[in-house]
């Protein structure tokens, strides 16, 4: 049986290549139309299935939104299909296919309990950014897996995230050779969607950032809240420093305690202006973290060592008890306590406040694959706002954990280290180890250090 739909591709090239892979990432810019296009590939694709009992999904982050943006495409592009089934209920449509029939059923991703135990012949995956990582990883993937179904992920740039992973994901693989994989970008000044006289009406009317970010689909143009920028960064994931330098500041290390679940827990050395490899521990006890712990300060031999008040009260006192104040000292540091200058709100926000003005004045970050990319996603994540005081408030970790999918825990340990200002006394000097320098000027000593805390 033919069956015709009232759909004409405005980009015929875009779904040859959908039909070509089994995984396609689709980026493209604001009123591209991407919604249509899913919608009607997900159509094409269940009429054409060759399997019995055929089941097709369109996922959005919320089950209202994916009512709102999709059912009524779903409703205009199956209404000539004989046969077709409507379940407002379920917001599925039942058509005929090669297979004997197929259903489209619309999800909404924070709901996840709702997608569990089902199989999928095929999945699009939209405003991906705004999901936790885990759908996709724990839920969708596992359920194409026994009828090797498809998943096409669509949306806008939202900086660092799993739409963007699974972007660069894609094009590495297409890159590669793998027929498997296909990466696909539409910004706006390569497209006929929008006319010129309204993209230069909205350059004029976005900031910089937005219309990089929504209309020319650049992942590494960062929010105008957000605290980090994406190519602050990137700039110090590729910034090397001298390392005899860095030698002459003193060793801080910042630990972020977790304890069991999905964090971690984390050891993050620097000596000045060099961010050294962190150390990542998973499913640790306290009692185990804080054996590590010590471990590591035997070894490195760090000046000092903040760890965050919230889980690692315990590890504090063992170490304390191990180490010792003589030759390090153990900081104790509670995230929400006061900050030492009143222009924040509380001290974690001006520990990353004070992040960020290490990137600006040349701080290097380790670029190891794995740690890089954590960074880009943990830095860039948090915004900031200011309290009715007009004090600078960072983002609630409640609500970086809901669109990250999982705690900053590698950026708290590195906030650790500029949580307390190194006592000069407690500092190695004239060229030692401690990075404080004394400089005779008019035959007076000054104390300085120019590599940060």
């Amino acid at each position: 049986m033919k069956i015709i739909i009232p759909y004409k591709p405005r980009y015929p090239e875009a779904h040859a290549k959908l039909d070509a892979a089994r995984f396609s990432v689709l980026v493209a810019h604001r009123r591209f139309g991407k919604t249509v296009l899913a919608i009607n590939h997900l159509i094409k694709r269940a009429a054409t299935c060759p399997l019995p009992r055929g089941h097709f999904g369109y996922v959005a982050p919320l089950l209202h939104q994916a009512r709102t943006i999709c059912w009524d495409y779903l409703l205009h592009f199956t209404a000539k299909i004989p046969g077709r089934v409507i379940s407002r209920r379920d917001l599925s449509v039942r058509i005929p296919s090669a297979g004997g029939g197929a259903m489209v059923r619309l999800f909404g991703a924070s709901n996840p309990d709702a997608l569990r135990g089902l199989y999928f012949d095929g999945v699009v995956m939209d405003e991906v950014a705004q999901m936790k990582p885990d759908v996709w990883e724990e839920i969708i993937m596992p359920a194409l897996a026994d009828r090797k179904g498809f998943a096409v992920f669509i949306g806008t740039p939202k900086g660092i995230n799993l739409f963007s992973r699974i972007y660069y994901h894609a094009a590495r693989e297409e890159a590669a050779g793998n027929r498997e994989w296909a990466a696909l970008r539409y910004p706006a000044s390569q497209t006929t969607a929008l006319g010129a006289e309204e993209l230069e009406r909205l350059r004029r009317e976005l900031s910089e950032n937005k219309y990089r970010q929504e209309m020319e689909c650049d992942f590494s143009a960062s929010g105008d809240d957000a605290l980090i920028s994406l190519e602050e960064v990137d700039k110090a994931l590729k910034r090397t420093v001298d390392e005899k330098l860095a030698a002459i500041s003193p060793l801080i290390l910042g630990v972020d305690i977790a304890r069991f679940g999905d964090d971690a827990t984390v050891f993050f050395p620097r000596r000045g202006p060099l961010a050294m490899e962190p150390v990542i521990l998973r499913k640790r006890s306290n009692t185990e973290a804080a054996g590590a712990l010590i471990s590591w300060i035997a070894e490195h031999k760090p000046r000092m060592v903040n760890i965050d008040q919230g889980q690692g009260t315990g590890v504090i006192d063992i170490v304390r008890d191990t180490v010792g104040s003589a030759k390090c000292i153990v900081n104790e540091v509670p995230f929400g306590s006061r900050p030492n200058q009143p222009l924040f709100v509380n001290r974690r926000s001006e520990m990353w406040h004070k992040i960020r003005d290490w990137l600006k004045g040349g701080g290097s970050l380790p670029a190891s694959p794995a740690t890089a990319q954590a960074l880009l996603a943990e830095l860039t994540c948090p915004t900031y706002g200011y309290d009715s005081q007009g004090r600078i408030r960072l983002e609630a970790k409640d609500d970086i954990r809901k669109r990250l999918g999982h705690s900053t825990d590698i950026g708290d340990a590195l906030a650790l280290t500029f949580a307390v200002d190194l006592p000069i006394d407690a500092a190695d000097v004239l060229g030692g180890k401690g990075g404080v320098f004394r400089e005779l000027r008019n035959g007076k000593r000054r104390l300085f250090n120019p590599f940060g805390r």
